[in-house]
């Protein structure tokens, strides 16, 4: 990915990463990506289910990170009309954020 796409990682496991948005709408706004190619929520299957357990975790580690739970966040993923890239991603944003070291 980051061939083509310059990007700030936050962090990357065996199935996903997570970097800043490179165009955010939002004071924090990070994108979680699948590595493996995966159109829409609608696409996943059982043998996916090691990709959730890997987003929540992704998750719990950045709202940790960024000290989210006070002022709080939201977690979005789009689809059918609303989708505009074919390969499932997840948003992670907030309004009131603060990075810890």
């Amino acid at each position: 990915m980051n061939k083509f796409i310059p990007f700030d990682r936050i962090s990357e496991t065996d199935t996903l990463i997570a970097f800043h948005h490179p165009q955010p709408s939002h004071p924090l706004h990070i994108l979680l990506i699948p590595k493996k190619g995966i159109a829409s929520l609608m696409d996943l299957s059982e043998e996916d289910n090691i990709l959730f357990v890997d987003l929540v975790r992704t998750i719990q580690m950045i709202v940790k990170r960024f000290s989210l739970e006070p002022g709080g966040y939201r977690l979005i993923v789009n689809g059918g009309k609303y989708q505009e890239i074919s390969q499932l991603h997840f948003h992670l944003i907030s309004e009131d954020f603060s990075q810890s070291p």
